[in-house]
């Protein structure tokens, strides 16, 4: 098996068995949503948050993983509040981290952009842990030698998974509801 093909294999088992935990939770709707606003904004997101992430990821793994799925919710509900507003931002994850530094950019976001009661920030915050560990495990059961081109490329694709299952949690607490078509 190519790299390449080991890398989608890799994110295809790790989207399929978070997303399948959130479901067995009822936080995500059992068709993943479609949202291109949200999903262009990736590569960009991406891009931005990877000095923070990568400098964390040793020491705090959970931590920058989880914050991807607060970020991906982040977008989401700014996409549903004021899209216009939001996405003329020069750099939305800069915004985001920049309110109160990156080490509580999951309490800005919770009671700023998601506007969280303390009991269920506290809830979601658990909830991003379990994910972000879940998803730290899977990453490390595949053994990538340490900071291999490979390994590199499968945090990439941790994070996208993470950023997407925020983003559909959070089209989901909003009652956005997926149908399937024809």
């Amino acid at each position: 098996m190519d790299n390449t093909e080991y890398l989608n294999t890799y994110e295809n088992n790790l989207s399929t068995t978070l997303y399948d935990y959130l479901l067995s939770l009822k936080e995500v709707d059992e068709i993943r949503p479609d949202a291109p606003d949200v999903e262009n904004l990736w590569t960009l997101m991406c891009s931005s948050y990877m000095p923070d992430g990568v400098r964390e990821f040793d020491k705090y793994p959970s931590v920058s993983l989880g914050w991807m799925l607060f970020i991906g919710m982040a977008v989401a509900k700014m996409w549903d509040a004021d899209w216009r507003h939001f996405s003329a931002k020069p750099n939305l994850y800069a915004y985001l981290r920049d309110a109160r530094g990156y080490d509580f950019m999951d309490e800005f976001i919770c009671e700023h952009i998601l506007k969280l009661k303390k009991s269920e920030a506290q809830s979601l915050s658990k909830l991003a842990g379990d994910v972000a560990v879940m998803a730290y495990n899977a990453f490390t059961r595949e053994r990538f030698e340490p900071a291999s081109v490979t390994a590199y490329h499968a945090y990439v694709r941790t994070l996208h998974q993470l950023y997407q299952l925020g983003a559909a949690m959070q089209l989901h607490r909003m009652g956005y509801r997926m149908t399937k078509i024809g």
